[in-house]
């Protein structure tokens, strides 16, 4: 599949739920939040047969999310499921984490899951002090999302990331405690812009760190950073070296960045069954609907090329975005 502007899609995120153990501020800021009902939300046997369409019209990546995906009954099971849809050679699910020690029939959750066929994983860390972490998440899982780290390191994933939000005000003074903790564990460690994806409070001039300046303050402690343009993943994050060790952390500014959306190769299906096109753009197509009336597969391949076609360029949370969907129900 290639869209109107040469890119070519090749990575299908799923959202297989809107519920959260968390309420993180970017996400999910407010303790009130309408979880859709059951029938609102597709069945992972609807997800496998959409996951197989886009596989058969050229996906290859799959990424799991939420809200939090861990939280969905048999969530091993489902992607044991996917694992086995011919053309998908990458597997992988984002997490904060917290759920991933867990005992899952005699093992961890992290366990059970790269045994049914997960490759990387994702997790949410923006602060290694618990009370900030609690302050930022509205829950203090601190120590259970450290748990979890160590369970996924222990059940032996391909690749781990962890993925940390950068807030003026909150965690500017976490760079460096979070790359050393990184560095202890030989974990790429990704900083992340905000987005305005949940509300137009999350993003305001007193809150929002560019990536910028968050790798000059990296710089004063390390000395240059190194770049590996040669280093790629799935995503849009631009990778550096830390001088004089074998580290890479990452840096991902959809705000700054303004070739960010050059080479983005994904589609968004969420848990409610739209199809999404760019996370930053209103545009999603209700592929549920179809599913449910009994489309043809040859239809439902067609959907996801019309899908395609509407993807734009780039994504408008530049021009004064106002977010109509939370975070937690788009899928991270």
């Amino acid at each position: 599949m290639e869209d109107r502007f040469g890119h070519r899609i090749s990575y299908l995120r799923v959202s297989i739920t809107d519920r959260c153990n968390e309420r993180c501020n970017y996400c999910m800021p407010r303790e009130l939040q309408e979880w859709l009902p059951r029938e609102e939300i597709l069945t992972y046997e609807e997800m496998l047969r959409t996951i197989r369409i886009g596989a058969d019209l050229g996906v290859t990546k799959v990424r799991v999310t939420g809200g939090e995906p861990l939280t969905r009954r048999d969530v091993v099971g489902f992607v044991g499921e996917i694992a086995k849809i011919s053309g998908i050679n990458s597997l992988g699910i984002s997490t904060n984490g917290t759920l991933l020690a867990h005992d899952v029939s005699g093992q961890s959750m992290a366990k059970a899951l790269r045994a049914a066929g997960v490759q990387s994983i994702n997790i949410s860390l923006d602060t290694l002090d618990r009370h900030l972490y609690a302050q930022i998440t509205g829950r203090d899982f601190h120590p259970q999302a450290l748990a979890g780290i160590d369970a996924a390191i222990a059940a032996g994933f391909d690749q781990i990331k962890l993925n940390a939000v950068l807030m003026r005000g909150r965690n500017e003074d976490q760079l460096i405690p979070l790359i050393e903790f990184a560095a202890a564990r030989n974990l790429i460690l990704r900083f992340i812009e905000l987005m305005p994806v949940s509300t137009t409070e999350v993003l305001t001039e007193e809150n929002f760190l560019p990536v910028a300046e968050a790798k000059r303050a990296i710089e004063s402690h390390y000395g240059a950073l190194i770049p590996e343009q040669s280093f790629r993943t799935n995503g849009p994050a631009t990778y550096y070296q830390i001088p004089g060790r074998d580290q890479l952390i990452g840096f991902i500014g959809a705000m700054t960045n303004l070739h960010f959306c050059e080479n983005c190769n994904k589609l968004r299906l969420t848990c409610d069954g739209k199809l999404r096109p760019c996370l930053g753009s209103y545009l999603e197509f209700d592929i549920m609907k179809p599913l449910r009336a009994g489309a043809s597969d040859e239809e439902l391949r067609q959907f996801f090329m019309d899908v395609v076609e509407r993807k734009p360029e780039q994504h408008d949370f530049r021009n004064n975005y106002q977010p109509d969907r939370k975070m937690i129900a788009i899928g991270g």
